[in-house]
């Protein structure tokens, strides 16, 4: 059936939403009005885009990012991130340049306690750049390793963009995504451990402290009821104890109890700071979300995922070819746009795409190459939101990080070609686990 190409109303849709962007209206402003605008000149009611808008926050699979967040938060104020660093000093801590491995580290432990590379950078960060500067390393070398290993957070469980990705595409099973996203974080933080090594011992970067056996032992038991929260998430999805929403909730209510009683890093006057510090991540998250299901109805209407098909198939149908464009379409989508509303545009857009006959990956796969794709731009200019907040916390300047970034770049870009392109890397856990 032949398309009826509606240029005027895609014109409409797409220069509304980049001129309010460009008055710079909150990103879910943004997208909510275009889509009403969009609707008023088409003639569909305004009502419907309202519906539209409860419709995409009404998801069983949602509930389950309130209480990821509200785990991660608690685990962040109890003394956590603090413990967290001490068990990567024991572990790499004592080469050359161990620090900077110790970053890489703590990074990797931070991503599966808290699912936001931002969250990350702002936790971990003042206290990594603090203890190498100490030490004699650079800001130019600190920050960017506290940048680069963030974006771990992105893809491993867990995650809260891989429960938007699933909600945005629909069919995707969030306990797949969090299995697949343990590989693929490991082979992140090992090209950052190889890099780090290799500069640090080429500059002649100190080496850090040396613990005894028992020292490394009762830190790594210190640790222990910490990383038993990612047993609680993975091991209850994966034996099917229980679903994703409800290891959310055991996640949660296990990390308040050992935070309030074992580690004693909290008390019950934090407990209201920690719910209006995480309302006010949820209520950003969910009216992305609901604004952009009306945006994405409205492409629907005008046919943009079938067009942008179409357009792709139509300059190759070479499958390296096609899923390099995607790739870079992505990166340069996401140094200007933040992630969460990316996901929630682009997923649906180029699923069709990417799981055809040509290209034929799997949406879990998909996935796993989007999410790494868009982390890669929260560190980009100029609106890399992680690169911002590397630069308020370093007093380092957004270019001078640029450019001390670069060597990471391309580094995180050829780890993004092995995901793009041996799918076993995102696959072979997930296929075992719950089969093909």
């Amino acid at each position: 059936m032949e398309i009826v190409v509606n240029t005027a109303g895609i014109s409409i849709l797409l220069g509304s939403f980049f001129v309010l962007l460009l008055l710079k209206l909150p990103i879910a402003f943004c997208l909510g009005f275009s889509a009403m605008i969009t609707a008023w000149f088409l003639g569909i009611r305004l009502g419907v885009v309202t519906q539209r808008m409860v419709a995409g926050v009404d998801s069983f699979a949602l509930l389950a990012i309130p209480f990821f967040i509200l785990a991660g938060e608690i685990m962040g104020t109890g003394g956590i991130s603090d413990r967290l660093v001490k068990l990567a000093d024991v572990l790499v801590g004592r080469v050359r340049g161990g620090l900077a491995g110790v970053n890489v580290l703590n990074s990797t432990f931070f991503a599966t306690i808290q699912g936001s590379a931002v969250a990350n950078v702002a936790s971990t960060g003042p206290i990594e750049l603090r203890m190498m500067r100490k030490a004699g390393y650079p800001d130019t070398f600190t920050v960017p390793i506290t940048m680069a290993s963030s974006v771990q957070s992105v893809i491993t469980p867990p995650s809260h963009n891989m429960i938007i990705f699933a909600t945005a595409v629909g069919g995707v099973s969030v306990g797949r995504l969090f299995i697949a996203g343990i590989i693929p974080g490991l082979v992140l933080a090992a090209a950052l451990l190889i890099q780090v090594f290799v500069v640090s011992y080429k500059r002649g970067y100190p080496r850090g402290n040396k613990y005894s056996f028992k020292e490394g032992l009762f830190t790594a038991l210190d640790c222990l009821p910490a990383f038993f929260t990612i047993v609680i998430i993975l091991g209850g999805v994966f034996l099917g104890i229980v679903t994703a929403n409800e290891s959310a909730v055991l996640a949660c209510a296990y990390a308040f109890i050992i935070c309030l009683t074992y580690y004693r890093g909290i008390t019950f006057k934090d407990v209201w700071p920690m719910l209006k510090r995480v309302l006010r991540t949820l209520g950003m998250v969910l009216s992305l979300i609901a604004a952009s299901s009306a945006f994405g109805f409205m492409m629907t209407i005008l046919h943009i995922p079938t067009l942008v098909t179409n357009m792709l198939l139509g300059l190759t149908e070479n499958r390296i070819l096609l899923l390099l464009l995607i790739n870079l379409m992505l990166l340069l989508l996401g140094s200007i746009m933040d992630m969460a509303p990316l996901i929630l545009i682009t997923a649906p857009i180029l699923l069709p795409v990417v799981t055809g006959p040509i290209i034929a990956m799997d949406p879990i796969h998909f996935g796993i190459v989007l999410l790494f794709n868009l982390g890669l731009g929260l560190m980009t200019p100029p609106v890399g939101t992680v690169l911002f907040v590397a630069s308020g916390i370093s007093g380092q300047k957004i270019e001078t990080l640029v450019k001390a970034m670069l060597p990471f770049y391309l580094v995180m870009l050829a780890v993004l070609m092995l995901f793009t392109f041996v799918p076993a890397i995102s696959m072979t856990l997930p296929n075992l686990m719950f089969g093909n």
